[in-house]
């Protein structure tokens, strides 16, 4: 043992593991990870076999019961980035995230009632395909490359987030990591397409799942003796980390319960109305019934599911408010910090040992108060409230020199704090399991946003309207397809370190695409009269709209999806009078 403070002693085996990475997992991690990720592979190819059509490719025959449905959705929108970074999100932020999901039950039921009984009647291969029915090809094409846009470049990051891991504890440069994570679960779908997807999230969901609940158990089990879970859960309270319900309003803040229910509702009614790698589970359903019964269902289990991912995050934050923690989790980062400003670096570490033995000894002295008396005084509380902040304001100048000197691409270390935890808290054998359900859930994310944007770029742009073509030849585009987004995907992840937390970076990308894109379906389903022309236009300048007010951080990202949709239909609404009334003039 090694000694580096006062009352801290470092076990010399952690120590290496963090100057060698391939040390950072035993053997039995090492075959978890491998035999998991290899039986996926193996199992998606199995799956996937014999196809012979572009239907069977991109809809999987429409053959698929509800509860694959619902997994399917679940394991799309739950991407790595929901188990890696929304724990540390919780860590930094608190439980106000869970916000951003309380318009997801109410979009649910307007998706079943509107937008499913449509799509399952016109037969549509993408919902992209139905606007050129009700509208013409250019407002088609144009919501189509806005979904092609936001959601290749937001797959990109889904690619990055367990690249994070693989560079992690392989110590692989994260460009070649990127390579990796988004090459492997392309062999199985190029091969299988949307049946392939479909049963492998199945699969990798359930898998999450479990995993996810051992990791929170764990972290209770973790804690020194004498502590449980309710000690751990009120100093997160007491920490401000358990603010699940935020109620001021600010256009500026981006976690409060209005914006989650208004701007949640509109961000949730485009992405899983409008945007093809949701539809496209939906239809793959055996009906209507079916399709409905998925998605109602992912509406009620998605709020706990989210909540229960944040708790976890916020568990781990009174963990390390009791155990050694680092001052930065992004160790890679900090060693070229300090290496290169080694007497600032020294200074920071020596202030964070202080302040963290003084956060140590005020988070007993809470609980032994709360034990003894059932209360805790306020000077105690002041006082651990205090060293917080002294604590937040270090990290925060030790993330701005690490910006400042360039040491690494991410802005902060938020994507790392769950994945520290895992590799150094956790037992053997879990380890290597948690880090491959991380990959496992970006594949399915990942997968089911490469088969949408193939099936999408395909269908509405390469073959429209096209009858020469046969079967094979549709399969054989279909995959070349895949194949061209899961390169471009790739290379987009090159670029995902500069974009800070990367849970916020997906959702700022579909915010600024995703409420034009719904509006035009809001036209398209409820006003009748309007027509192609109108409603291009009014897109258009609502698309620039909405790109200015985010540029001039006029409000918060959640909002822009309510701007965007609102501007679509009013611009539309406006123009169709206007030109009514000036027909009327002209007439008369």
């Amino acid at each position: 043992m090694v000694h580096c403070r006062v009352g801290c002693a470092i076990n010399t085996d952690r120590v290496l593991s963090l100057v060698h990475p391939l040390l950072a997992m035993s053997i039995t991690d090492w075959l978890v990870l491998f035999l998991t990720l290899f039986f996926m592979i193996a199992y998606g190819l199995y799956k996937g076999r014999r196809q012979k059509s572009a239907h069977s490719y991109l809809l999987a025959d429409k053959q698929l019961p509800w509860y694959i449905v619902l997994l399917g959705i679940m394991a799309t929108q739950a991407s790595a980035i929901t188990f890696l970074s929304a724990p540390g999100q919780a860590y930094t932020d608190g439980m106000r995230f869970v916000q951003y999901y309380f318009g997801l039950p109410i979009a649910m039921v307007v998706i079943s009632v509107t937008f499913i009984p449509i799509f399952r009647r016109l037969n549509v291969y993408t919902a992209y395909e139905y606007l050129e029915k009700r509208f013409d090809k250019k407002t088609r094409l144009l919501t189509s490359f806005l979904f092609l846009l936001s959601r290749g470049l937001s797959t990109g990051i889904s690619i990055y987030a367990p690249a994070i891991i693989l560079s992690s504890i392989l110590g692989l440069n994260i460009y070649l990591a990127n390579i990796v994570t988004g090459g492997l679960l392309l062999i199985y779908t190029y091969a299988g397409g949307a049946k392939a997807v479909a049963h492998t999230q199945k699969l990798q969901f359930l898998i999450i799942l479990g995993a996810m609940g051992i990791a929170g158990y764990l972290v209770i089990h973790r804690l020194p003796e004498g502590i449980g879970a309710g000690d751990a859960l009120y100093i997160a309270g007491k920490s401000g980390k358990l603010n699940v319900i935020t109620t001021d309003f600010s256009w500026k803040d981006k976690y409060n319960i209005w914006c989650g229910i208004i701007g949640g509702f509109f961000l949730a009614l485009s992405y899983f109305g409008t945007d093809q790698s949701q539809v496209g589970r939906y239809i793959t359903a055996k009906d209507s019934t079916e399709g409905k019964l998925g998605l109602l269902l992912n509406g009620f289990v998605k709020i706990p599911m989210q909540f229960l991912i944040l708790l976890i995050g916020a568990l781990v934050f009174s963990f390390y408010t009791l155990s050694p923690a680092p001052l930065y989790f992004n160790p890679g980062a900090y060693d070229k910090f300090a290496a290169n400003e080694p007497i600032v670096a020294n200074k920071f570490q020596s202030a964070y040992y202080k302040l963290h033995d003084t956060q140590e000894v005020q988070t007993r002295s809470i609980i032994s108060e709360r034990k003894l008396s059932g209360k805790v005084t306020e000077q105690t509380l002041q006082a651990y409230k205090s060293t917080q902040l002294q604590i937040r304001a270090l990290r925060d100048d030790v993330a701005k020199k690490i910006a400042i000197g360039n040491y690494s691409p991410d802005k902060n270390d938020t994507n790392y704090i769950f994945l520290y935890f895992v590799r150094h808290s956790l037992p053997i054998g879990i380890i290597g399991l948690l880090f491959a359900v991380i990959i496992l859930a970006s594949w399915g994310s990942i997968s089911a946003a490469l088969n949408s944007l193939a099936a999408s770029s395909l269908m509405d742009i390469h073959i429209r309207g096209r009858c020469d073509l046969t079967e094979k030849q549709e399969l054989h585009y279909g995959r070349m397809h895949t194949l061209a987004w899961g390169i471009f995907c790739i290379g987009v992840a090159m670029f995902a370190a500069k974009l800070g937390s990367l849970i916020e970076a997906v959702n700022i990308l579909g915010s600024l695409f995703y409420g034009t894109i719904l509006g035009i379906f809001l036209v398209a389903f409820y006003c009748k009269k309007v027509n192609g022309s109108i409603v291009f236009a009014a897109a258009v300048i609502s698309e620039v709209i909405v790109i200015s007010v985010y540029i001039c951080d006029i409000v918060s990202f959640l909002w822009l999806n309510v701007i965007g949709a609102l501007l679509v239909v009013l611009l539309s609404l406006v123009s169709y009078t206007g030109l009514f009334q000036s027909k009327q003039v002209n007439d008369h």
